[in-house]
């Protein structure tokens, strides 16, 4: 029997483990990536761990995220993480270089080759045939330093395309029809793999938005072949010696086949408040629009710009409209003003904006009160975008160019032939953004400049032998890692400081919730399914930490959030009858009893509710590694312990 793409990817880097869906597995990581939002938090887990020079084959930290600078805070980090890049060997992606997944992509990428990234995003180098993998920090910062990355060996799903996309049909719609089907939790312990005639049709921007939404699916990750097109794009990407063919073997076997006909789809838009909430644009009608934001990880190529700019020429956006595109790099943004497409945007009255992630992640251009902003951003979940009632739409380029103007959800395939774009041949080459460390000679020299609002990572401690806590929180199915730990920008400036960022912790879920922890000291945090979806940001499980969480009782985890919630040495359980979930109230005193060595031995752990004198069982299935680590306190006790 022969190996998927995915399976080829995990046997080439495997380090431990066995292959089989379920088991623990080690890889052998070639590169990482950080962002600003999580970066600073990496880099302090990283300086902990005493290693002077990273381990990698590259290692790369991309400033995106905390732009906007209204205070000191921002600008700090980007200082303290400059300094730390320097010292000890990583380079470093200066503000306005752009979107750390487009750059990438563009630059660093390699087919065939394994990336972590402290950002759930990280999936997108899959568009050429990485194994590219969101993860925690800490994660990222011992891969740095030369450590085995360890996932549960996922299943595989193929994905196999047939036909070709109509005109106005655009690769956002594939992915958004994929989560149709599957929903945000349904890629969970799965990796998406993409085949058939349909790949063929489909350009390396165009797989890269793919990928990129792979994280809305819940999946470890997803990749496409490296082919032909992938060697066209490295080509005009000056790279060409990068390439290698990869492909799934004639009679690798999937797990599960998704059939879609690429000729069949219509412009789809996905709904408030989920990326899995997919109608076609038709069906939803001309609802009225207030704002259009064109940008982000996934929707910010030249490819995008060019077809936007295209739609927008010659025309004026709707005076009830206002329009914003994020350019997704320096590349890109200096290719759109030297054949005059930039030109044709600004004409039309759109707004331009740094190349950063900017309104995605509510960094700026929050829409107004009960506003409907239509955006080709990946997530819409409930307050991202900065304003709580707004209704934010997930949708292509194409549909957001055609409504800005319209002033009304648009289906653009009203507006007749559609803009005939193709990539060029040779992209402009200019990596003068990118610093490269110092030597390790000179780096001997180099102060790492940290400012006053960067604070040490929280202290972790072994383990108990009981826990005695009470209910803190009670919520509900699909917790988001917004919901947990906020983003926007009032909130992110405060990434690198976790006593600081306490304060706004569920606080859109329970306004109460940081104060009653803090009263309590202690807690244990019961919800429902599909726990953490959303981000890698491991501030998702250092604030609760901080707070005194020492355990979370769920229905089921998101695949991150649990790996983090391990790597911060706190507890994650779930019900073994999910009915359980309902027999527990806010503040019931709860009580794993001898849970230390229940975990230890592999021994079944009984929740006892002591308010109610009942007994609910629990589930887990953690590897011997992941008991050791909740055992020491977190990964980063581990990391230590087992460095003496």
């Amino acid at each position: 029997m022969g190996f998927t793409l995915g399976q080829k990817l995990i046997k080439t880097h495997l380090v431990s483990g066995d292959m089989t869906p379920g088991s623990e597995v080690g890889i052998r990581i070639d590169q990482t990536l950080t962002q600003d939002a999580t970066g600073t938090m990496a880099y302090l887990e990283f300086e902990a761990m005493g290693v002077e020079r990273v381990r990698t084959e590259l290692s790369v930290a991309y400033i995106d995220h905390n732009t906007l600078q209204t205070g000191f805070e921002n600008a700090d980090d980007h200082r303290f993480i400059q300094t730390v890049c320097k010292k000890h060997g990583i380079r470093f992606s200066r503000p306005g270089n752009g979107i750390c997944h487009q750059v990438h992509l563009e630059r660093f990428g390699i087919p065939g080759k394994t990336l972590i990234g402290s950002d759930s995003h990280t999936p997108t180098g899959g568009g050429i045939g990485m194994l590219a993998i969101g993860a925690g920090g800490l994660d990222v910062a011992v891969a740095m330093g030369g450590g085995t990355y360890y996932i549960t060996m996922p299943k595989m799903v193929r994905v196999n395309l047939t036909g070709k996309l109509s005109p106005w049909v655009a690769a956002k719609d594939i992915i958004l029809e994929v989560l149709r089907i599957m929903s945000v939790k349904g890629g969970v312990g799965k990796i998406i793999e993409y085949g058939g005639e349909g790949v063929k049709t489909l350009s390396v921007p165009e797989r890269a938005t793919i990928t990129n939404m792979g994280a809305e699916l819940g999946a470890t990750t997803s990749v496409f072949p490296s082919d032909e097109v992938t060697r066209s794009f490295l080509k005009a990407q000056g790279r060409e010696q990068d390439w290698i063919e990869l492909l799934p073997d004639a009679d690798a076997q999937y797990d599960e086949v998704i059939e879609i006909n690429l000729s069949s789809l219509a412009p789809m838009a996905a709904m408030p408040h989920s990326p899995d909430n997919v109608k076609s644009v038709t069906e939803i009608g001309p609802i009225k629009v207030d704002q259009v934001s064109i940008g982000s990880c996934t929707n910010s190529s030249l490819l995008d710009m060019l077809k936007v700019a295209a739609i927008l020429k010659g025309k004026t956006v709707h005076p009830d409209v206002s329009l914003s595109i994020a350019p997704g790099s320096k590349q890109v943004l200096n290719m759109l003003a030297q054949n005059g497409a930039l030109a044709d945007m600004i004409a039309a009255g759109a707004r331009i904006l740094e190349s950063a992630c900017g309104p995605c992640i509510g960094m700026g251009q929050s829409p107004n009160s009960k506003g409907v902003s239509l955006r080709t951003f990946n997530r819409n979940f409930e307050g991202r975008s900065g304003t709580a009632d707004a209704g934010i739409y997930l949708v292509s380029p194409e549909v957001a160019a055609a409504s800005a103007l319209a002033g009304v959800l648009t289906d653009p395939r009203t507006l007749g032939d559609a803009p005939q774009v193709t990539l060029p041949a040779e992209f402009l080459i200019n990596d003068n953004m990118v610093e490269l460390p110092a030597t390790p000679e000179e780096a001997k020299a180099v102060e790492v400049l940290r400012g006053p609002n960067i604070k040490e990572f929280p202290v972790t401690k072994a383990l108990p032998d009981s826990i005695e806590a009470k209910a803190v929180l009670k919520v509900g199915d699909n917790i988001t890692t917004d919901h947990i730990m906020p983003a926007g920008a009032k909130i992110l400036p405060y990434r690198s400081n976790i006593p600081y960022l306490s304060k706004f912790c569920f606080g859109q879920v329970d306004p109460d919730f940081s104060e009653r922890c803090k009263a309590e000291g202690k807690g244990m945090i019961i919800g429902g399914a599909n726990y953490g979806q959303g981000s890698s940001r491991e501030h998702a499980a250092l604030v609760p930490l901080y707070l005194g969480v020492k355990a979370v009782i769920t229905k089921s985890f998101a695949r991150i959030h649990q790996a983090n919630l391990i790597n911060a040495g706190i507890l994650p359980f779930t019900f073994a009858n999910e009915a359980d979930y309902d027999n527990i109230e806010l503040g019931d005193e709860l009580r794993l009893p001898e849970v230390r060595a229940l975990i230890a031995e592999g021994k079944p752990v009984v929740l006892e509710n002591v308010t109610k004198n009942e007994r609910y069982p629990l589930a887990y299935s953690f590897s011997q590694r992941q008991t050791d680590m909740l055992l020491a306190g977190g990964l980063l006790n581990y990391t230590r312990e087992n460095a003496n």
